[in-house]
């Protein structure tokens, strides 16, 4: 960390903040979760889709990066990085345990609805504005999205949740980016796919 004559703290810049955590700076490494720790359980919460999983792999996934700081490759941002492993390791989560309440409400994926948050809601049970009918409609969505496989998830997530271009999505997935295309074409179709059906089913 770094300290000025007058004994106060100043805050580091990415590439001096990844130098001090190398070198096991503890406060180091303690401002680097203070400036991405919302970025890191936002996408394991999109991925995994249950809050108390998403902050225990979020604390794996910072364990991750104390560890192997040395290994970071300054040709990239820090932020891609960090989203590199904070998927890879919601994806490993999901396939260890063999299932996955996958997912906040998509409601940006249905008709007549375009708002779009990033924003870890509360659970269902907590928020007395969520009605039957909502909580049918984001069941129904949660289980078409489970149906998808795992790196059109992690691709519809980080382009339609995180914002990420697809170039960077590249970067993180280790994918060309005609391969981000497909991934996210092809999870947009697979989605209304199921989406239909389930209305079919549920006469929703």
């Amino acid at each position: 960390m770094f300290t000025n004559k007058a004994g106060q703290i100043s805050l580091m810049n990415d590439e001096e903040l990844i130098q001090q955590v190398t070198e096991k700076d503890h406060q180091a490494f303690k401002q680097l979760v203070d400036r991405y720790q919302n970025l890191v359980l936002n996408t394991c919460y999109n991925l995994i889709g249950n809050r108390q999983d998403a902050e225990d792999v979020t604390q794996e996934v910072f364990f991750q990066v104390y560890k192997s700081a040395e290994k970071f490759r300054r040709e990239s941002k820090l932020s891609t990085w960090l989203y590199r492993i904070a998927v890879n390791t919601s994806l490993n989560f999901i396939r260890d345990n063999k299932w996955s309440r996958w997912l906040k409400s998509i409601t940006t994926l249905l008709p007549n609805n375009s708002k779009q948050t990033t924003d870890v809601p509360a659970p269902e049970s907590d928020r007395p504005d969520v009605t039957f009918e909502e909580k049918e409609q984001n069941r129904m969505v949660q289980k078409a999205i489970n149906s998808l496989p795992v790196k059109q998830r992690a691709a519809l997530v980080l382009h339609k949740y995180e914002g990420l271009p697809y170039q960077e999505i590249a970067g993180i997935l280790k994918c060309s980016l005609s391969s981000v295309e497909s991934l996210i074409h092809r999870a947009k179709l697979n989605l209304q796919k199921e989406l239909i059906q389930c209305i079919k089913e549920n006469e929703f």
